[in-house]
């Protein structure tokens, strides 16, 4: 709730000052004006405690998808044992852990005991909140069906967080070796190579090929790590503003659906978040152009998304979605004719959630495949540089003490 500070004038002509707490402005002046026809002024009042910098929220508004599904999992719980929604919302808030649903089912709570929508005093006490949430919730709220919608964004948020872990889980071991090697090398070239340059300058002789060549790699790396350095920086920011573009939005995502290796596993993982996404929010009642446009700010490749949106523009306008995917030429042929399947057999979204459960199980195993042959090949790369590194040193102490 948000406390406003006003003036008005009561029905006799008094002017009145007063305080008031409602969910937003528009609903402050509404119940002003039970009392007072004539409202003169009113502003928000911000406690010392909001601005203060031990009450500020560190990091992102993103709410944890384990989080949510926990949370949901109790909503579904406790509603279907008939507890009323604000109480339900106070009771999960005080047993919670995380700080950001806490402050939101709090709020939230006063807010919907006086009477303001369950899924606006969510989106309003907590901007953080995916819009999958949000809207599943208020597609359950306005048909009644709120237990069964939060029965399954509990399920869609699990299945979302388990994917994340295993591909976490996954690129852990490679990003450690990655790093492990980058350092390695940075130490071996600025250190190592420059005293072994200079002791094999003093014993004096001619150096084999393969350690002159090591030297003069070292020398360029660490004289001209500053440009590299630059060069680096000015290429991440050339890149990030040209993909905050819409021509480089569109270019990427393109790029990401069609690299090879991870193309495949951005396609599946694309495909899945696209099937069980509308799934959950046709479950819910959302209509199909609802679900659609939901679904278009869900997926993360804008390519994906922006067709996502165009296939709600289409359907709007009498399309048959099925016709609508095969017609954009994005969408895993699959995913196309089985999605027409279910929407010509009435089946549509029980057909979309096994589809969105094949993708998700095709996109692991596809990151499981690709990081199995990684592996080795980074293996490979690493003993080769070893090998380099030690024929460089070894040849010319060979050589200047005639062990040929």
């Amino acid at each position: 709730m948000v406390t406003y500070k006003y003036s008005a004038m009561s029905p006799d002509g008094a002017k009145v000052n007063g305080v008031i707490e409602a969910i937003d402005e528009f609903a402050a002046v509404e119940r002003i004006k039970a009392t007072c026809p004539v409202v003169l002024s009113i502003s928000e009042v911000k406690s010392a405690d909001e601005n203060s910098i031990l009450n500020m929220e560190i990091g992102s508004n993103k709410v944890d998808p384990k989080s949510l599904s926990v949370m949901c999992s109790q909503f579904a719980t406790i509603l279907s044992a008939g507890v009323d929604v604000a109480s339900c919302m106070e009771m999960i808030g005080n047993q919670t852990e995380d700080k950001k649903l806490k402050k939101m089912l709090l709020n939230s709570a006063k807010d919907v005991a006086q009477g303001n929508s369950i899924a606006a005093s969510m989106e309003k006490n907590c901007p953080g909140l995916p819009v999958t949430f949000i809207e599943t919730v208020r597609a359950g709220e306005l048909s009644g069906t709120l237990e069964d919608s939060f029965a399954t964004l509990q399920t869609y948020f699990e299945r979302n967080y388990q994917l994340k872990q295993k591909v976490k889980s996954a690129l852990s071991y490679l990003m450690f070796v990655v790093v492990v090697a980058v350092i390695v090398v940075i130490v071996v070239m600025v250190k190592v190579v420059p005293t072994l340059t200079q002791v094999f300058g003093d014993l004096g002789g001619e150096l084999p090929f393969i350690t002159v060549l090591l030297i003069n790699i070292s020398k360029f790396f660490t004289k001209a790590w500053p440009i590299i350095l630059l060069v680096a920086i000015v290429g991440f920011l050339a890149f990030k503003f040209y993909t905050n573009t819409e021509k480089g939005k569109i270019w990427w995502g393109k790029t990401l659906l069609s690299m090879p290796v991870m193309g495949k596993i951005n396609t599946f993982s694309g495909s899945a978040d696209f099937a069980s996404t509308m799934s959950a929010l046709l479950s819910a009642g959302l209509p199909v152009t609802n679900a659609l446009e939901v679904t278009s700010k869900v997926l993360d490749n804008y390519v994906l998304g922006t067709e996502t949106n165009k296939l709600a523009q289409k359907v709007q306008t009498g399309v048959k979605l099925g016709d609508a995917m095969r017609n954009s030429g994005v969408f895993p042929q699959t995913l196309t004719e089985m999605t027409a399947i279910g929407e010509n057999t009435g089946e549509l979204e029980k057909t979309l959630k096994t589809v969105g459960n094949y993708y998700s199980q095709e996109a692991d195993y596809a990151m499981t495949a690709a990081i199995s042959k990684l592996e080795p090949t980074l293996l490979v790369f690493l003993a080769a540089f070893a090998g380099f590194i030690v024929l460089a040193i070894y040849m010319p102490m060979f050589t200047m003490y005639n062990l040929f």
